[in-house]
């Protein structure tokens, strides 16, 4: 199993950070599209790093278009020799449309389109095709040779998708590399209607398993008492904060908790933000995280999801460097 930390630092500690992260023995680091620009950050990680992998969990693929990321791709994954994933999500209708002012259409077909369209954009750089993509969403046909990039050794970065649903998680399987499962996610959804969607889309793409990669990062409680208090707190917002989405209810539903995304979307509405974490219980925590003693993290999380993933992401920022190296190497055994 690979392993992943975040990259949240101040930019001008991200050098500090990234040779901390490669010294620990980390395999990857990732940003995320929050209040910050995703990929800024992994121009700066790749410069002052040699082997760990960079990437973004997640950019927000329906803020930008193909042509955008096929450029931020190669460039990144040029500088990086080849260490770069774009790790996409689609967001959700409110952000697209009201934040980012883009057009939103169904989420899926355009996700799997706009994963099409880059790829034509880099085979026409790397593989010399004539540009013709021309789909529902997205529409490529000019590409003279000025624009092309002159630095082509080490090819496209790697795609992989974030997705909740089995409609998405069907197309990531189909066109991407890998999936990112979202982290408002548990065993039992991974195993009944995340996989069996897996096994669907790689069946249209004529793969097999082992050629996707499957990434789940499980939340995490642990640490000293006060640690492990103030994490099981941000682990309820968290999990009320996703819960109140429509799109995430079937998450809820399998464990029968379906009833609380309604309310929890109402009490969102009202502004109720700091009510919506009592509506969690002790249950929701065990079942949504890992809730362990600092020893016992790397057992749960292999216990739970060993043989569901090849990829995880965890920073184990509860434990000092020295027990942080061995649980990376336990995870990676």
């Amino acid at each position: 199993m690979k392993i992943d930390a975040h990259l949240r630092d101040k930019w001008e500690q991200i050098p500090e950070r990234v040779r901390e992260l490669e010294a620990l023995g980390y395999d990857g680091l990732t940003t995320v599209e929050i209040n910050h620009d995703p990929f800024l950050p992994l121009m700066i990680a790749a410069e002052h790093s040699q082997r760990i992998g960079i990437g973004t969990g997640i950019a927000v693929g329906f803020a930008r278009n193909p042509m955008n990321l096929a450029n931020l791709g190669h460039d990144l994954n040029a500088y990086s020799k080849g260490r770069l994933t774009i790790g996409l999500g689609s967001q959700i209708r409110a952000h697209i449309t009201k934040r980012f002012n883009m057009p939103w259409g169904a989420p899926a077909r355009q996700m799997r389109e706009l994963v099409l369209a880059m790829r034509a954009i880099w085979a026409s750089w790397y593989e010399d095709e004539p540009l013709r993509f021309e789909g529902e969403y997205y529409r490529h046909t000019l590409m003279t040779p000025g624009f092309v990039p002159e630095n082509r050794d080490y090819g496209p970065p790697r795609v992989v998708l974030a997705a909740v649903g089995p409609v998405m998680t069907e197309v990531a399987a189909e066109v991407a590399d890998g999936l990112i499962v979202h982290p408002f996610s548990n065993e039992k959804y991974i195993r009944e209607v995340t996989l069996p969607a897996v096994e669907r889309g790689l069946e249209k793409s004529g793969r097999k398993r082992e050629d996707f990669e499957i990434s789940f990062s499980p939340l995490i409680v642990s640490g000293d008492e006060a640690t492990r208090a103030k994490m099981a707190e941000n682990i309820r917002s968290r999990i009320s904060f996703y819960g109140s989405t429509p799109a995430y209810k079937g998450v809820l539903a399998v464990h029968g908790w379906g009833d609380l995304q309604p309310k929890l979307n109402q009490m969102s509405k009202e502004g109720k933000w700091d009510s919506m974490p009592d509506m969690v219980t002790d249950e929701m925590v065990n079942t949504f995280a890992v809730v362990a003693e600092p020893g016992e993290v790397v057992r749960g999380i292999k216990s739970r999801f060993g043989d569901l993933i090849d990829r995880t992401g965890a920073d184990f920022e509860f434990a000092e460097p020295d027990q942080r190296r061995q649980m990376i190497a336990e995870l990676r055994g």
